[in-house]
């Protein structure tokens, strides 16, 4: 007899209830996915991010120390503030050392990453109202992700190829962000720092369409 029940419970099921409750399956599977890839970002930023701001802690000292000593500096002090949108719309105070030398601007951005305003790589930070922001699409997904330290469009920037404009591949990240992208762009970001620090910076050459070598991993301009 219950045998029967069940049956009959079954064929009354409506179609649309079960394809409902599949996309709701689907949804939960998706969610969970998100919430660890986010839960494994926010690990790597608080990890690595504290090491690298204790590496770099001697550097910024000395180079904040040499900004507020040498004559006619700025008035404002040896930091530079600026209002950036952070994670879910909120704004934020974005302070660096006002020096570009060894890249000491952006290294003491670190502690916004120890703090969790910024990850280590993400999209650009924006000011509030940047129209860049506005694009189709743009603002759901700028508004579930930090902006980064560095980032896609930060590391392709010199190539001159068409489909490397910084909304495409802000919008590219956003889409594909993980750790192993992350590592990759960190790494990039590294050697570009340390080749600018030996050679100065690199000249921007007008890129062929043929130029394809340079691409990330997993890098596709069909999405």
């Amino acid at each position: 007899m219950q045998n029967a029940k069940q049956t009959a419970v079954r064929r009354t099921t409506h179609p649309a209830t079960a394809a409902a409750a599949r996309a709701a399956a689907r949804a939960a599977r998706f969610t969970a996915a998100q919430l660890a890839a986010m839960t494994a970002k926010r690990s790597l930023d608080l990890v690595l991010g504290s090491v690298l701001l204790a590496l770099a802690s001697p550097a910024l000292a000395l180079g904040g120390l040499a900004l507020a000593l040498r004559p006619g500096r700025r008035p404002g002090g040896v930091l530079r503030r600026d209002i950036r949108t952070g994670l879910g719309g909120r704004p934020f105070e974005l302070r660096s050392l006002r020096t570009r030398r060894l890249r000491l601007d952006l290294l003491s951005r670190l502690p916004h990453v120890v703090r969790g305003e910024l990850s280590l790589v993400g999209p650009a930070p924006l000011a509030p109202g940047d129209p860049a922001a506005g694009g189709p699409g743009g603002r759901d997904w700028r508004q579930e992700l930090r902006p980064g330290l560095t980032g896609l469009a930060q590391v392709r920037a010199r190539s001159g190829m068409p489909w490397d404009e910084p909304a495409l591949l802000d919008a590219y990240y956003a889409e594909h962000h993980g750790t192993g992208l992350d590592l990759v762009i960190l790494a990039q970001t590294a050697r570009i720092q340390l080749r600018t620090a030996l050679h100065g910076p690199a000249r921007r050459r007008k890129a062929h369409l043929s130029d394809t070598n340079h691409r990330l991993p997993s890098y596709s301009t069909a999405e």
